[in-house]
């Protein structure tokens, strides 16, 4: 999740104490692991940064990790403009550096996926949308439950990526879920813009839990403050709270 210059996150958004009393009073279905991903299918997940893998279902990918599910991870970008402007993290030294702490976040979650680097420039998915969803049409197969961003998340690298993702999905006839990262943030508790005819909820474990709140501490990148970044850390106490949820929220 990275910061965008005309829609930095100001503040911490929508409270997580009224999200999560909001979203425990919902009528939400309830799925498990093991629905979403059955045997002989594989979970592939589309990120568009590093960290949104574990942001989005870090959580899913720990239960799946268990449960000896097969996984890809697609890295869209590889988050090299998440500082801009800072003299020690440099374009170069980013992408290094977040290349390392997604390994480590996988390691983490005890999961055992082939991760996919598109390379795709940090912050410019939306002028390569067209190549996204070529190479995820080549990736797809009809078997496979697709997790990536959601389409109106407040980000337009995230919402680009819905977009291929789900063009791509529809082509080769594999089902799709959207998660929402910075819609959180962005939208007021209950927002009516959220699809929530087709929210799902899936409850975490605390050996799951843990495992996702271990992988997001990975990022050091991201949670640490940057002198020479004022909109650092990227991922703010704010986002934190929001990994401390029992559960996640997927849109069907």
């Amino acid at each position: 999740m990275d910061a965008v210059s005309e829609r930095q996150i100001a503040g911490d958004g929508t409270a997580e104490r009224d999200w999560r009393a909001w979203l425990r009073a919902q009528p939400l279905p309830e799925v498990q692991a093991g629905q979403l991903v059955r045997p002989l299918q594989r979970a592939v997940v589309v990120a568009p940064h590093p960290d949104d893998e574990v942001l989005m279902v870090g959580g899913l990918l720990a239960q799946l990790a268990h449960l000896a599910r097969r996984a890809v991870v697609v890295a869209v970008t590889d988050g090299e403009a998440s500082h801009a402007g800072s003299r020690r993290w440099t374009p170069a030294a980013l992408a290094r550096q977040r290349k390392d702490e997604t390994d480590a976040a996988l390691r983490a979650l005890g999961l055992h996926a082939s991760v996919l680097r598109l390379g795709l420039a940090d912050g410019g998915v939306a002028a390569q949308a067209g190549r996204l969803a070529r190479r995820l049409q080549a990736l797809l197969t009809p078997d496979d439950v697709v997790f990536t961003t959601w389409m109106f998340d407040g980000h337009p690298d995230h919402e680009a990526c819905a977009r291929a993702t789900r063009a791509a999905a529809a082509v080769r006839g594999a089902r799709l879920y959207e998660v929402p990262v910075w819609g959180w943030h962005w939208a007021p508790v209950g927002a009516v813009q959220m699809p929530w005819d087709r929210g799902r909820l899936l409850a975490l474990p605390a050996d799951a839990l843990a495992r996702k709140r271990a992988a997001v501490r990975a990022f050091a990148s991201q949670w640490q403050r940057d002198p020479d970044c004022p909109h650092t850390p990227v991922l703010r106490p704010s986002t934190l709270e929001r990994v401390e949820r029992p559960f996640e929220v997927l849109f069907a």
